[in-house]
């Protein structure tokens, strides 16, 4: 008795530091964004005035809100599809194939993740700079000297491509690491068996590596597409910063502005609670699109 008590008491020592900093900085700060966006207020003024769902109503009424939006789902959906697919190809290649340097790749591959958004952001801002940037004088080979350079970050019509371009460079290395991982585990016989049965590379890739691997892609994906939103806010600020005219503007540097530039505190907490509820109605999506029977070997 007095060891199961004991044993009790250091479960609740040792779990405890983590449930109470977990509330004071996840849980209470949340509770005050839902409450704030009940109210109108300016973040600084000490006057606040409860408008109940008002700021919702407004909200599902602005344009601009709606054009975020349109510009969150186009980079959650290209660059998951790009990123995991290039990381999966490009972790089959290292696993399986037998290339020279495969530990340099692997480390060329990881560099962008280690480095900060705002270091990957100013050299792709250099590679689409429209007069000197890497990319027009690369595409001036073809098109001319004298042909009008593209504005990558200046035309409405592509710049959100742009952002594109700079997310999935710095993901790849990452999600192909940790799939290379899961790919090391499949017993080598599976292949040999699926070679002197005449199956190709190709398929043994989807019949063989992607089922076996597959909780590990499922979780990825969740964890990608959540971390996508955040990710996204923080390229649009460092290379755009919303421009032009909105072409960029994402969920969160939406809400920023209207938090903390516009001085409609409220009106943002109101952004946030809707990014909130669509982070964890997305994440049930894909867990439920994704869910099937775990494969064995």
């Amino acid at each position: 008795m007095q060891k199961n008590k004991a044993r009790s008491r250091f479960i609740v020592a040792c779990v405890a530091p983590a449930v109470i900093l977990s509330f004071i900085f996840l849980v209470v700060p949340t509770f005050n964004v839902f409450r704030m966006s009940l109210y109108k207020w300016g973040g600084y003024s000490p006057n606040k005035q409860f408008v109940g769902f008002d700021n919702f109503v407004k909200l599902f009424n602005d344009a601009k809100f709606f054009q975020s939006v349109r510009n969150s789902i186009l980079l959650i959906v290209i660059v998951t599809i790009i990123t995991i697919g290039f990381a999966l190809v490009f972790a089959a290649i290292l696993s399986r194939e037998k290339l020279k340097g495969q530990n340099f790749f692997r480390v060329i591959f990881y560099i962008p993740n280690i480095l900060s958004v705002v270091v990957i952001s100013a050299i792709f801002s250099a590679i689409y700079d429209s007069n000197y940037g890497m990319l027009n004088s690369f595409l001036s080979i073809f098109r001319g000297a004298d042909a009008e350079p593209v504005y990558w970050l200046g035309d409405q019509k592509i710049v959100i491509y742009s952002i594109v371009g700079a997310m999935v460079w710095q993901a790849i290395g990452y999600y192909m690491v940790m799939y290379m991982a899961s790919m090391s585990s499949i017993s080598e016989s599976l292949y040999e068996s699926a070679n002197l049965e005449g199956a190709s590379r190709i398929r043994q890739f989807f019949s063989i590596t992607i089922p076996l691997i597959w909780t590990n892609i499922r979780t990825t994906l969740t964890f990608f597409i959540i971390s996508n939103i955040n990710m996204s806010f923080l390229f649009v600020k460092a290379m755009t910063n919303g421009g032009p005219d909105g072409a960029t503007e994402v969920f969160l540097s939406y809400m920023y502005k209207q938090a903390y530039t516009n001085s409609t505190y409220g009106y943002g907490m109101a952004i946030g609670v809707v990014v909130f509820s669509f982070s964890f109605a997305l994440s049930a999506i894909v867990n439920a699109v994704t869910k099937r029977e775990t494969l064995e070997f």
